[in-house]
């Protein structure tokens, strides 16, 4: 029996919702509380709040782009894809703003945070944790929080690109099996099969040409990701130096060490030998 999709749509347009009602402003715009009374400190928090908002969209996409490539969807995987690679450049615009902040200014206000930190993101743990870099001692910051359950389930799944390497593998090409049956939890190590895999998708586009894509949309996700991070390790340099972060890391130190991770590290090697 059809549905006729044209009377929910009339219904829909006769509720009583406005532009307000439908976005939730009261709440969203209700949620910024300085404590401090210092007036830079609403910077902070909004910059903070509308990262936590596109990371939220990031991780609808990221999701829904692993469930795509587990069932062969390839092309429709993409639009996803791109559209996260769109977000962290929006990420990435928002140090811009945030980098108004003189140190003086931040001193200001930030005893007010106490303990509270961007390590503390649950949403960006997912984010790191689906795109492979599954570092163990990073959960220990979601013990008995909230989240302390999605963050577990989002570090035991295979990542977007443990998905693409298992599509590879269904199609003919010679994955290991230890990339295909491996234990999730544990730490990504690159394979030269891997990196051959890809190498021959690259040689021959025409023959291979939505894992070809694949393989551009990775590259672009993870090149936006570096971007965000090196803006991130900047920023903060820029407004406290070397002291520590609130969150109990050595602060810049730490996230210098972040700009070494590589995601997707056969998608890089293999271009060496074209």
């Amino acid at each position: 029996m059809s549905h006729d999709t044209s009377s929910d749509v009339s219904g829909a347009q006769d509720l009583p919702m406005d532009y307000s009602d439908y976005l939730h402003l009261p709440e969203v715009l209700g949620a910024q509380n300085p404590l401090s009374g210092d007036h830079h400190e609403m910077l902070f928090i909004v910059q903070h709040q509308a990262m936590e908002l596109w990371m939220r969209l990031a991780l609808h996409e990221l999701t829904e782009a692993q469930r795509l490539l587990s069932v062969d969807e390839v092309r429709p995987a993409f639009k996803g894809l791109a559209r996260v690679s769109r977000v962290m450049e929006q990420l990435v615009h928002a140090w811009d703003v945030l980098s108004t902040l003189t140190p003086t200014e931040y001193d200001k206000f930030r005893p007010y945070l106490a303990t509270g930190s961007g390590f503390q993101s649950w949403q960006y743990r997912c984010i790191e944790f689906a795109l492979g870099n599954k570092a163990v001692h990073t959960l220990r910051v979601h013990e008995g929080r909230p989240h302390e359950q999605d963050v577990l389930a989002a570090y035991g799944r295979p990542s977007l690109y443990d998905e693409s390497l298992r599509l590879l593998s269904r199609r003919g090409f010679d994955i290991p099996e230890s990339h295909l049956t491996r234990d999730w939890k544990r730490e990504y190590a690159a394979s030269e099969a891997v990196e051959a895999a890809w190498r021959e998708v690259y040689r021959d586009p025409e023959k291979h040409w939505d894992l070809y894509e694949l393989g551009e949309e990775l590259t672009d996700l993870e090149t936006a990701f570096r971007v965000w991070r090196f803006r991130h390790v900047t920023t903060v340099e820029r407004i406290i130096g070397f002291k520590p972060g609130t969150g109990g890391t050595s602060g810049v130190g730490y996230l210098r060490k972040q700009l070494d991770i590589i995601l997707f590290p056969e998608l890089w090697a293999m271009r060496t030998g074209l």
